[in-house]
Order: structure tokens, then C-alpha cells, then sequence
């Protein structure tokens, strides 16, 4: 009996309640009454009653992801760009000083702990105090404030997003039943940890921890009390207390902004107080403080970047491969929200290098732009990316947002025909083949193919041109050159001959094994003249191309991004994507002929750069680009130069960059110094590493294409031209860099000393 008395009154008692939610609810309207019945615990059939009817059961809500910010690192870990759909850095709560936590609680919901999803004594105090005509007072706790945060952030449409802070029974009830739902999901630390990374603050500043650093320039866990009132002030109204000023605005309203949010900060060191969270002297001192707003900017984009166009080609990686999402748009979304934070290959060293080294040969101003990348041999790893304009829009300004290092699905342009960097696919080719290094060919000052068939692409196709000719330009007449020498003296009649002889093919498929594939993403021109660079390239993919050669014919994809960590820490590394294309021992038969570039070659009067390096200048046709590709066995190279308006247009001559005057610009006259003056600075702290000696059992001499033996000499001659001489009459210089008087100076366009003679590597 006693039990079934103690039930009846609390029956009676919770319908009571009930009533007087009602009775309330009439008085401060219909809304403040639906939000109130469903507070009621399950005591009483009539509260039972009232939640079935309005159906205030928890409903799960779905949380997506906040949108986070995107963080570029360089390889030693430091960021130089950001990319944000919403400027959010989310933080753990032990990462955010008490004294924010408690300034928020105190202002917002200081029964946090308290009550359930609902407040129901404030509710009931806002619902009465509005209703009498008083100033409005919220009464939504901070989980409810949470859940309309959540609702409003995943609307997609403008009129998702209305609905979701409309002012409707029917929204306040569904807010409640996910509130409920919360609440039974998460502790009340967990919910006050997602409000504080969910909310904004104005400013352009979304999360606690972002909001912290664009105040007042300091993490969340650093903030000091009235630091603290501010930010918990500003959430109630963060746009009409925002303290930024913004652009077009006259100083009244940017100032009144501040006041207003001034004010706010001191009605919440007030509350906190009123509630003993601090004394009146803590108070009084915390509103003595100006407002200290520092006005952090947070850029975001490759514009603001300090390295502009190494970032832009790690967001057009992003963009553009199907492992950052199946669709453009899901991976334009993971980049603006996804949290990640991508570690790349650049190496602030390098980069430092290359932009000296432009900046000192060409100017930001000129119209012809230079343009270098440095690729890792044996990795890919792009270590450094730069222009010689400054990234922007501003034609006045002479600058542009075109990645000129980069092919065009990274950035880039269409890029600038790559010249004689091209014939050393040809000569890989032809040493593949089992040529060596003293074989060669005899050609005249020009060069006409013999017939259609003479070459063929690699649909079989008769490309060549019979009644084209092809010139010597400087290269000096005819006469036999080897592999050697060709190369040295950089000989385009020798080179057309000898593709000629290995297939035009031949030499196609040698390149595309490199990685060669044109800047703007058409398929390769197959013509005749494909050995002497009339392709468009991009110094990303040329630099990975001379980089295979260093590594020994391992080539390795460009790669720029090495580790993306996702916003819950897991980390996926990636990896060099590399594979043996070509035979060791053509590689370093190859190398040891480029490496006479610098001292016999077409580089001797530039020089070179203190360690082991070999390399191969280009210089196009009518001179409408110039370029150097280079390498030691720990880093390659490549430089362009040329005029983005129109290379024909706007050839390189008789043009002044860099504020000297040039005649003619060849390919080690800009390209070339800038490529020296960079390397040094660029492998600074590497101990020089040598190349392997070539295979002189395999490679040395010459086979069955041998030089002509010069006629017998007359009784009394003392040997013309020859200097030395082998046992097959050709002009002997050792390999150690020595000239033989058949050595003569050369003025090639790619040449600084050229040849008379014919080297021989030491192998009779």
C-alpha cells in the first residue's frame, strides 16, 4: 500500500509538472512549450503521452567530418601552404585552456554539466523573460547548439542551410530528438570538445584552436583569460562582432564591430563573476585590457605559398590522380576539407639554389621566362621547382600562375621544344645497340633523308622528308664523327644519320622508356627530326629523364608527395614508383661521354661544377629555345628558357634578359650558367659520388663503323692534323681531357669549344 501511495503522488506529481510546462508553455508561446515537454523524464502517463505524440524519441545524427584544413610540409617538415574550405584546425580538450572552456560553459550554458539535452530551467527563464518584453536571452543548451551547428554545416544548398536555423516548432523538435541522441552517444567533455572545434568565431576563423591563433596569434592551450572572454564572446554573434577589417569597408563599421565585441568580452568576464568562477579583482583586470585583436592572417592557396609553383603542382597531383577520389570533385573536396597533412620532396636547399641561380641570369620583368626542376636519381623525388616570374595574375606586373617547370596536368604550359637535350636518346639507342664509342658515321654540312622509308614511327609509317634539309648550322662541314665526338660537338647531320641507322623508333621508344611524353599531353611527334627536340617539354619530366641515365637506366616516375597523414593520424606513405628501363652498362658508356660536355664539349667554356657531372645542352631550331639537362649521381637537372607569347614568334635573338645583351642565346649561355650556379648550393652538404667507369672491354674502340684511315703520308710529312695517332689513323686525346692539335675552337649553337679530330677513349 505504502508503495502503490508513494506511486500515485508521484503520478500526481509529474502530471503537475507537466501542467505547468503548459501553462508556461501558453504564456511564452508554442515553441518554447514544445521544446519543454519533451525535458520531462518518463515519469507520469501524461508526459509519456506528450512524447509519443510528439514523437521526442533520440534520433541519431549524422555527423559528417568537419571541413579541415590541407597542410603542404617540405621534406625537413616545414609548411609553406594551406589550402581550406572553412580555416579549421581541430584540437583535442586537453588542448584547450580551462580558462576557455570555463568562459564558454559560463556564457553559454553554465549547467552544462548539469542537465540533459535540455536545459529546462533555462529554457523556461528565456521563454518568460522574451515574453515579458525583456531583452532576448537564448535558451538552447550547448548541445543543442551543437546539433544546429552540425545540421547547418552539412546543408548543402542555400535553402538547406536556411532550414536549418529556421525558426519552426518542427525544427526546434527534430534539433531536440538529435540533441537527446547526443547526448546518450557522447560524455558532456566530448560534446563540449565538438562544440569548441564545430563553432565560429568571426574573422573568418572556424574552431577554437584556429580562432586562438587569427586573435591573438597563439594555440587554444596558451590562452589567457580575457583572450578566453573574447572568443567565448564573439560566439553568439561571430559576423556582427567580427574584428577583421574587410576590404571596401569604411573604419565606423570595422570599428563598431570591435566595440560591440568589446562589450560582449566584458559581459562575459561579468557572468563568469556573477558565477564565482573569478573574482571581481580578476575581472576588473581582464576588462582593463584593450581588446587585442592581432589580426593573424591565415592565407590559403599556392598564391600565398612561399614556394607558389612547387605547390601548385602538388595540388594539380592531388586534382588529377584517382587515389585522392574516384571523381575531380571528390578530391577538389578532400583538398579543401579533408584535414591531410601531405609531406613533399622539396628541399628548401634546392629551391633556395635554383631561384639564386634564376634570379641572377634572368630577371622577374623579362619576356623569355627560365624555368628549373631537380629530380632525385633512383627516387624520382622532385627536389626543387622555379620560375623566373613571380606567381600572380598581374600582367602589369609581368607575373604569372603557369608553372613553366611542369607539364600542363601539373600547372604547367605546353611547354618549350626540349632541342638537341633529345640526341641522347639517340645515342642511348645506338650504344643499346652494340655500337661504342668510337663508331661513327660521315656526313656532310646538311643532311637529307634518302627516301620516305629512311624513317618510320612506330605505326610504321614513312615519316622521312627527302626534300628537307637539315644544317650544320656552326657545327662546322662534313666529315666522320663518333659517338664521342657527335655528341661533344653536338652535330645535328651526325645525329639525323645515326637515327637514321638505329630507327626513328628505335630512339622513340628509348625516350618514352625515360618517361618522355609532351608538356601539354598529345602524343609525341614521330618525325624525322625527333632526335634534334622538336617535341614541347617540361623540365619536371626532362630533369626525370637525365635522371634514369645517373641512376644506371632505373627510371623513376616524378614524385612530389612522399607521406599524407589523414585527419585521425593515419599516415600513407608513398612511395618511388621506378623500374630498369635501360642496360647499366649503356647508361654509364652514355655518361662517360656526356661527361666531355663540360671539358671538350659544348660546356667547356662555361665549366664545371667541382664533382662528377655529365649533361647535354639543346638548343631549337631558329633558336626558339634553349635549354641544359645535366646530372651527378645524386641529383639531375633541367633548365629551360623560352618566350610563353609565342617561341616563334619571340625567338632568342637579339634580345636582352637578365640586362645583358645577346645576339644568339644558346643552350649553355643562360640555361647552362644557371644550371652551374645552381647544382653547387642545390647538393651542398653531399659528399660528391663518382660515376661507374664505363666497360672499356664492351664499349671502347670501334666496331664496324669505324673512322676512315686518312691516306698514306708522303716521305718528309710530319703527320698534318693528326697530333697523335692510333693504329686506325684517327686523332688520339685521352680521356683525361687533354687536346690534341686536331682540336679547334668551336662556335656550335650549342658549343663553347668544338672538335677537328675524332676522340678516341683508350681502346685502340
Amino acid at each position: 500500500m505504502q508503495a502503490q501511495g508513494k506511486d500515485h503522488v508521484s503520478a500526481i506529481g509529474a502530471v503537475g509538472k507537466v501542467l505547468r510546462l503548459v501553462a508556461a508553455g501558453a504564456a511564452a508561446g508554442l515553441l518554447a512549450a514544445g521544446v519543454a515537454f519533451p525535458a520531462v523524464g518518463g515519469a507520469g502517463l501524461g508526459v509519456n503521452s506528450v512524447t509519443e505524440e510528439l514523437n521526442l524519441r533520440p534520433e541519431e545524427l549524422k555527423e559528417p567530418a568537419l571541413p579541415e584544413r590541407t597542410i603542404l610540409l617540405d621534406a625537413d617538415g616545414k609548411q609553406f601552404a594551406q589550402f581550406y574550405y572553412e580555416n579549421r584546425e581541430s584540437v583535442k580538450l586537453d588542448e584547450i585552456a580551462d580558462v576557455m572552456k570555463t568562459a564558454i560553459i559560463s556564457i553559454e550554458d553554465f549547467r552544462f554539466y548539469e542537465h540533459g539535452a535540455i536545459d529546462i530551467e533555462g529554457t523556461l527563464r528565456a521563454a518568460v523573460r522574451n515574453a515579458g518584453g525583456g531583452s532576448t536571452q537564448g535558451g538552447s543548451s550547448i548541445t543543442q547548439q551543437y546539433v544546429k551547428q552540425v545540421l547547418f554545416n552539412s546543408a548543402e544548398t542555400p535553402e538547406e542551410k536556411q532550414a536549418a536555423i529556421a525558426p519552426t516548432l518542427s525544427r526546434k523538435l527534430n534539433e531536440l530528438r538529435y540533441a537527446l541522441a547526443v547526448e546518450e552517444k557522447y560524455t558532456k567533455s566530448e560534446i563540449l570538445e565538438k562544440y569548441l572545434n564545430i563553432s565560429y568565431f568571426g574573422a573568418g576563423a572556424h574552431g577554437i584552436q584556429a580562432a586562438a591563433k587569427r586573435f591573438f596569434d597563439k594555440p587554444a592551450a596558451k590562452l589567457d583569460l580575457w583572450e578566453a572572454a573574447t572568443l567565448a564572446g564573439a560566439v553568439q554573434d561571430p559576423n556582427g562582432t567580427d574584428p577583421a577589417r574587410h576590404k571596401g569597408e569604411s573604419s565606423k563599421t570595422w570599428k563598431k564591430r570591435q566595440k560591440l565585441l568589446l562589450d560582449r568580452r566584458n559581459t562575459v568576464l561579468q557572468r563568469m563573476q556573477e558565477l564565482g568562477k573569478i573574482t571581481p579583482q580578476e575581472a576588473a583586470e581582464a576588462k582593463a585590457k584593450k581588446l587585442g585583436f592581432k589580426d593573424i592572417s591565415a592565407p590559403g592557396g599556392c598564391e600565398t605559398s612561399k614556394y607558389p609553383f612547387f605547390c601548385v603542382y602538388v595540388r594539380e597531383e592531388i586534382r588529377n590522380n584517382k587515389a585522392f577520389g574516384k571523381t575531380a570533385e571528390a578530391r577538389e573536396k578532400l583538398l579543401q576539407r579533408g584535414g591531410l597533412t601531405i609531406k613533399t620532396t622539396l628541399d628548401p636547399q634546392a629551391q633556395k639554389a635554383s631561384e639564386k641561380a634564376i634570379k641572377q641570369m634572368v630577371n622577374a620583368s623579362d619576356k623569355p621566362v627560365a624555368a628549373q626542376a631537380m629530380v632525385v636519381p633512383g627516387t624520382g623525388a622532385i627536389r626543387a621547382m622555379a620560375t623566373s616570374r613571380k606567381f600572380g595574375t598581374s600582367k602589369k606586373k609581368n607575373e604569372t600562375s603557369i608553372n613553366f617547370a611542369a607539364d600542363a596536368q601539373h600547372g604547367g604550359g605546353i611547354g618549350f621544344q626540349a632541342g638537341s637535350t633529345f640526341k641522347a636518346f639517340t645515342l642511348l639507342t645506338a650504344l643499346d645497340q652494340g655500337m661504342k664509342l668510337n663508331d661513327g658515321n660521315t656526313t656532310g654540312k646538311t643532311y637529307q633523308a634518302p627516301s620516305h622509308s629512311a624513317f618510320r614511327d612506330c605505326k610504321g609509317n614513312a615519316v622521312g622528308e627527302p626534300s628537307h634539309q637539315v644544317f650544320n648550322s656552326s657545327e662546322g662541314g662534313g666529315g666522320f664523327k663518333s659517338l664521342t665526338t657527335g655528341t661533344l660537338g653536338s652535330v645535328n647531320t651526325f645525329f639525323m644519320k645515326l637515327e637514321e641507322k638505329v630507327g626513328l623508333c628505335k630512339v622513340v621508344e628509348t625516350a618514352k622508356k625515360l618517361g618522355i611524353k609532351r608538356s601539354d599531353g598529345g602524343p609525341l611527334r614521330e618525325v624525322e627530326t625527333f632526335t634534334l627536340g622538336v617535341n614541347e617539354m617540361d623540365p619536371v619530366t626532362v630533369s626525370a629523364a637525365y635522371a634514369t641515365i645517373a641512376a644506371r637506366g632505373t627510371y623513376c616516375e616524378p614524385m612530389a608527395i612522399t607521406e599524407v597523414r589523414d585527419r585521425y593520424g593515419k599516415v600513407t606513405p608513398y612511395k618511388p614508383k621506378c623500374k630498369q628501363v635501360l642496360d647499366e652498362g649503356v647508361t654509364d658508356a652514355a655518361t662517360h661521354i656526356m661527361s666531355g660536355v663540360f671539358t671538350k664539349g659544348t660546356m667547356s667554356e662555361i665549366g664545371g661544377i667541382g664533382r662528377p657531372a655529365a649533361g647535354k645542352t639543346g638548343t631549337t631550331d631558329a633558336y626558339t629555345a634553349a635549354w641544359f639537362a645535366g646530372f651527378t649521381p645524386d641529383l639531375a637537372s633541367a633548365v629551360s628558357l623560352g618566350d610563353p607569347r609565342g617561341a616563334f614568334g619571340h625567338d632568342l635573338t637579339g634580345v636582352t634578359i637578365g640586362g645583358r645583351y645577346y645576339g644568339y642565346v644558346y643552350g649553355a649561355t643562360i640555361s647552362g650558367k644557371i644550371w652551374k650556379l645552381s647544382m653547387p648550393g642545390a647538393l651542398k652538404g653531399v659528399e660528391p659520388t663518382s660515376f661507374h667507369a664505363v666497360d672499356m672491354d664492351r664499349f671502347g674502340g670501334c666496331s664496324g663503323n669505324c673512322a676512315p684511315k686518312p691516306p698514306p703520308t708522303k716521305p718528309g710529312d710530319v703527320g698534318g692534323d693528326h697530333g697523335g695517332g692510333d693504329s686506325d689513323g684517327n686523332t688520339v686525346i685521352n680521356d683525361g681531357g687533354t687536346f690534341g692539335p686536331g682540336f679547334g675552337r668551336g662556335h656550335g649553337r650549342d658549343r663553347g669549344r668544338g672538335n677537328g679530330g675524332v676522340v678516341n677513349d683508350g681502346t685502340p
